[in-house]
């Protein structure tokens, strides 16, 4: 079976944008693929965090991939900073980074701007792509403003089995070209945002019935009244029916067909109940796992354990080409 390597930051709130956009695609990928889903908190703090909100959003992060349909007997899921390796080897990868390269990385240049140029933000890429190598996987799920990055990875895969030796696989990018892509409630121009400063640009994964519903109600519209999709003329309603249609199973004719002559309040309050349905099943089963902080962490350490295992075979053969005594 082929690997694959998928993580995700415990930073802000997960949304709907998030489910359609990546995580769905990571539970439909466990049927044909080794997944290791790593929570990357080490990559969380090239940015300050509150100690205490970290770690609750550590553990909120799990539980709701979990019950989303991540399942820990077919995939991996672990924290990145309880597998050493991954450092290790982002400090052996520094050594081959001249720093031009990371200071035209696209993902530096925007958050330098907001947050000053700390190291931790400057190599934020090499650890990324430590975090890829360690684990050979033949495919990274991305979008396309992450393509960058694996090809950043794939350049130093190829610099370190230059100069040491084969050592590393080149990993591909598989790009999730059928996903939704979910822009702001608030703002159709922008992807929708965990870290928007208004949490009416997003939905939540554990929002409550009444947030959907109140959220959906004042999102954004066009002009006129017709529920008709047109990016460009009508980027807002063209936004909700691309949320409607990934949730109902509907094309965006059969969206059209159904709501011609009702408008946009009526079409609006169907999403919201909508989206309430959907979101039921996946916010009592983290509500289970969330209150079972036992058993939530117990899953998180034999994920660890796993990924380990792979981690520390790769570091072995990568200190061995370097020349370190082990």
């Amino acid at each position: 079976m082929k690997t694959l390597l998928s993580g995700i930051q415990p930073s802000g709130n997960l949304h709907i944008g998030n489910y359609l956009g990546a995580i769905k695609h990571w539970v439909e990928l466990q049927k044909k693929y080794r997944e290791f889903i790593a929570i990357v908190d080490l990559h969380a703090i090239t940015v300050p965090q509150n100690p205490k909100i970290l770690y609750q959003k550590t553990l909120e992060i799990a539980a709701l991939l979990l019950a989303c349909g991540i399942n820990p007997k077919k995939s991996i899921l672990f924290v990145q900073s309880h597998v050493p390796a991954h450092t290790e080897l982002a400090w052996i990868l520094n050594t081959l980074t001249p720093v031009g390269e990371l200071e035209r990385m696209t993902q530096f240049k925007e958050k330098q701007e907001r947050s000053g140029a700390l190291a931790g933000l400057l190599n934020y890429p090499i650890l990324q792509a430590a975090d890829i190598l360690l684990y050979r996987p033949d495919v990274v799920p991305v979008g396309e403003d992450q393509l960058q990055h694996i090809e950043f990875t794939r350049t130093l895969a190829r610099k370190f089995n230059n100069r040491f030796g084969k050592t590393f696989k080149e990993p591909k990018a598989l790009l999730q070209k059928d996903a939704a892509r979910v822009m702001g409630l608030d703002n159709p121009a922008k992807k929708m945002s965990k870290s928007a400063p208004s949490p009416n640009n997003y939905i939540a994964l554990f929002d409550s019935p009444a947030q959907i519903r109140r959220k959906i109600k004042i999102a954004v519209t066009d002009s006129g009244s017709e529920v008709r999709y047109d990016q460009k003329i009508k980027p807002a309603i063209s936004n909700l029916m691309t949320i409607y249609s990934a949730f109902a199973g509907l094309s965006r004719a059969q969206i059209e067909k159904k709501y011609r002559g009702k408008g946009y309040a009526e079409f609006k309050n169907d999403l919201g109940e909508l989206l309430v349905r959907r979101l039921a099943p996946i916010q009592k089963k983290y509500q289970t796992l969330i209150k079972n902080k036992k058993a939530l962490l117990a899953i998180l350490k034999q994920g660890a354990k796993e990924a380990d295992k792979t981690a520390s075979v790769t570091l072995r053969l990568v200190k061995e080409r370097v020349g370190f005594v082990s």
